[in-house]
């Protein structure tokens, strides 16, 4: 089954092969990144009321929060919040303020990490927006495949796709987006850990800035 779906160039169609196959066992990750918007405007158009969820931090731009209200009012979803388990203020009780500069693999892993591997407990598949293009850690991702570190299904429509081809969807279906992105932030994570990056830096160079950390553990 894997190989065949490897095989659809097409994100749209693979996507609805997904769908078909794994129905409500399936859920779309959105960060309201450039990718992900495409990917809730392609499911949109598949199926009514695609299972789509968000990792709320609390840490977030407001503008990303916007984005999250204008894609809801575009396409009438209703986006799953899935949260940490401690708050930030408890965070900071119990492992000081502003972790996320003293150890930001461990912020991740709470504020990441575990609310992920809670909702993808619930699910046989996942759909996500990386691209080889972004990173060096992102190069070998396959269109379909097994994901061993949350043990299911990992869907990559547009794996194979330049930031050209993203932004050009965009812009011919009119998708509302991140208008930080023009502002020179080409990836978007957490504010807190999140800064402009020049032309012709690396675009996840504004991530983790004075760190070597890349990733935030979601994806191997």
């Amino acid at each position: 089954m894997i190989m065949e779906l490897r095989r659809l160039e097409d994100p749209q169609k693979l996507l609805k092969e997904a769908y078909q196959l794994f129905a409500e066992e399936m859920v779309l990750a959105c960060s309201f990144g450039a990718e992900d918007v495409v990917l809730v405007d392609m499911a949109s158009k598949i199926i009514d009321s695609p299972k789509i969820f968000y990792l709320d931090t609390d840490l977030h731009f407001q503008e990303t929060y916007d984005t999250r209200d204008r894609l809801k009012k575009t396409y009438g979803i209703e986006f799953i919040q899935v949260k940490p388990d401690l708050t930030l203020e408890q965070q900071a009780e119990k492992y000081g303020d502003k972790l996320w500069e003293k150890e930001p693999n461990q912020c991740c892993a709470m504020r990441k990490v575990e609310p992920l591997q809670r909702i993808l407990s619930q699910n046989k598949a996942w759909i996500t927006g990386i691209r080889r293009e972004q990173s060096i850690t992102r190069a070998n991702a396959q269109r379909v495949e097994w994901d061993d570190k949350f043990k299911l299904l990992k869907f990559n429509p547009l794996v194979e796709w330049t930031n050209e081809q993203v932004w050009t969807y965009i812009k011919t279906h009119q998708v509302p987006y991140n208008p930080l992105h023009d502002q020179h932030y080409p990836s978007i994570g957490c504010s807190v850990c999140t800064k402009q990056v020049k032309p012709g830096q690396d675009p996840r160079s504004g991530r983790w800035a004075g760190f070597t950390k890349t990733e935030c553990g979601l994806h191997k």
